[in-house]
Order: C-alpha cells, then structure tokens, then sequence
C-alpha cells in the first residue's frame, strides 16, 4: 500500500457505519487524486449470480447525473434520422453500419438505442454488442418509438446497472466535485432502484452490505436504510 492510500486509509474507522451524510464527506475527503475522481458505490447482494431469474439488471436516472457523458449511437431507419439527431444523438447509424459491426467487430459507442423497427435487422450484430452490453433491449427502456425522449433521459445521466459475476453491483453515483447534497439524492435513488430490482426468487438478506469510495480511495461501510 502505497503512503497516500495508507494516509487516506487511517481517516475510515475499520470496523465503524457510517451513516450516508457521514459516507459521502468522507468519501469526499479521501479523494485526493489530480483528477475529478469518481464516487462509487459497492453493493455485496444475497443473489445466486449463476441463476439467470436472479441476475440484476435495471435503469435509474440519477437527480444530478453522473458527471460523465457517454457516446450514444441511435439505431434508426431513414424517416427517424433526422428526429435521432435532433434529440443529441451522437451517431446515428443505420442498417449498413449494422453490417459494419457484424464484419469487423468494431463500434465507437458506449451507449445505445434503436427503434423497434431496427431490433430485428440490429440481432446481426448481437453477438458482438451483447457481450458489451450494449444490445438496445426494452427492458432498459432503450428501444422505443419516442427517440427524443430516449436519448434525453440517457444524456441527462439515466444508465442501466447490473451485477458482477460475484453477485456484487458497482456503480459510479457521481464525481467528488459535487456538492454532498448532490452525491446525497444520487446515493438514496440509485438504492431505491436496486431494491425495486430485487428478484422474486432471491431468498434471505438481499442487500447484504454497502459500501462508498472515490476512485483509488479507500471502502467505507455505509449503514443500509430499509
């Protein structure tokens, strides 16, 4: 362990909870990187991450966004080009560039959506979308008629989370610049997703513990408000 990570370290109390107003200045304060860093949040879940009724995955729009922009592909037939880029689309691709990923494997995008019309012809590409994460499924709400309102939601900082292959969820809730009021309302809405996400099937304790960081800061524990 490095001196700096040992130093921010010793400011969390090992075995103590925080409550949330106390995680997030702390989480704050132990972000001494050069740059913006990110404020993480780090849920261990009482799920069977192998049985398929029990994996999460579910979209939340956060009050203050997360602080970063991602690149948004709109997948859309020729009436809807126009109307994918006045909604803040950054590319709008069509069938042909569908073509285009299913050949070589390659996109430039971190985000994206299509309309229904497109979700057939766009299964060519699945296989290489849908290992990322980035296949357009209504179960994001990232495929639909009403583009405008698709994309400014997902600009505005609206992301889909999903647990880890060991069960755990790790999301960014925002940056250390923002205000701990800020970093307050994105913690409690992002929780209140996770817990209307919980499966049906998942039996015991569901949110097992939570955690706050800032990128290469240190964990602290953060009470669980049912």
């Amino acid at each position: 362990m490095s001196k700096r990570m040992r130093a921010l370290a010793e400011l969390v109390e090992k075995n103590k909870v925080y409550t949330v107003d106390e995680a997030v200045a702390l989480a704050k304060k132990t972000s001494n990187t050069k740059f913006d860093a990110s404020i993480e949040a780090h849920v261990r879940l009482g799920v069977d991450p192998k049985k398929s009724e029990q994996q999460i995955r579910a979209t939340v729009a956060l009050p203050h966004g997360t602080g970063k922009t991602k690149k948004l592909a709109a997948f859309v037939g020729p009436n809807d080009e126009k109307a994918a880029k006045e909604a803040g689309a950054d590319l709008v691709l069509t069938e042909e560039d569908i073509k285009k990923i299913k050949d070589t494997g390659k996109f430039d995008f971190e985000i994206a959506v299509a309309t229904p019309e497109m979700m057939p012809k766009l299964a060519s590409a699945a296989k290489v979308l849908g290992p990322k994460g980035l296949m357009p499924s209504p179960k994001t709400e990232t495929v639909g008629a009403d583009l405008k309102k698709m994309i400014s939601e997902l600009k505005k900082g609206k992301f889909t989370f999903k647990n880890d292959d060991t069960g755990n969820i790790h999301q960014s809730i925002g940056k250390a610049s923002f205000a701990e009021a800020q970093l307050k309302e994105n913690f409690i809405a992002f929780m209140e997703a996770l817990k209307k996400a919980k499966p049906s099937s998942a039996k015991g304790t569901y949110i097992q513990a939570v955690y706050l960081s800032s990128t290469m800061g240190p964990g602290i524990k953060v009470e669980i408000i049912n």
